[in-house]
């Protein structure tokens, strides 16, 4: 008895089909190596910074001040300067007096400073923004018995921050939207490739049933 012979080939549908799954495959492992190379690491050392409770101890505006690059267009680009506010604070950590900044990419930006304003054309806006949040530290900040702040002991011993870029939701999101990818993509070429199988074998069946 001759043995039935079924076409394998998929269809264009089919194709199509695996050609989208494995292009999301291919999405999801490019874009978790990426999340994780540029969010990833940095949120675990920020999220490394222990709790703490701060305290106002003293604020004063340095003379020097410090140089900042604006862009105002693709031909527009210069340098401007802000003054230099500095926010001692205790850290109920350490028990040490250490330099209040706003974030950690204020801190990156200048470590001397605790306040870095938006760089603008306009030297006096800067100074104007620069003597508004000292005046909140003098007013508010100082009233204040303590406020929340993170300390990292390792890394900056005699920095705190006012508040973290990163959060655990940067984690699940690095993590969430490359697994979706990688698990729907993997998906459709299963059920893709399931689906022919079952067809191929139907058709083996059928082809059985009038030989």
């Amino acid at each position: 008895m001759a043995k039935l012979r079924v076409s394998y080939e998929y269809s264009e549908a089919e194709d199509k089909s695996i050609r989208l799954g494995l292009f999301l495959i291919v999405c999801g492992i490019l874009s978790l190596f990426i999340l994780c190379f540029c969010w990833l690491s940095p949120t675990l050392q920020s999220l490394q910074s222990k709790p703490a409770n701060c305290t106002v101890i003293s604020v004063r505006r340095l003379d020097e001040s410090f140089e900042c690059v604006f862009t105002c267009g693709t031909d527009c680009k210069g340098t401007s300067q802000y003054p230099c506010l500095q926010i001692f604070v205790n850290n109920s950590e350490s028990s040490s007096v250490a330099l209040l900044h706003i974030d950690e990419q204020q801190l990156l930006l200048n470590p001397k400073c605790s306040y870095v304003p938006k760089c603008e054309r306009d030297n006096q806006k800067m100074k104007d923004d620069v003597l508004k949040m000292q005046n909140y530290w003098i007013e508010d900040g100082s009233n204040q018995s303590s406020f929340p702040c993170f300390f990292n002991p390792q890394r900056r011993p005699d920095d705190v921050l006012w508040q973290r870029t990163h959060d655990a939701s940067v984690l699940l999101h690095c993590v969430l939207w490359p697994m979706v990818s990688l698990l729907v993509g993997t998906l459709i070429v299963l059920l893709t490739v399931c689906a022919r199988s079952l067809a191929v074998r139907a058709e083996a069946i059928q082809k059985r049933k009038f030989s």
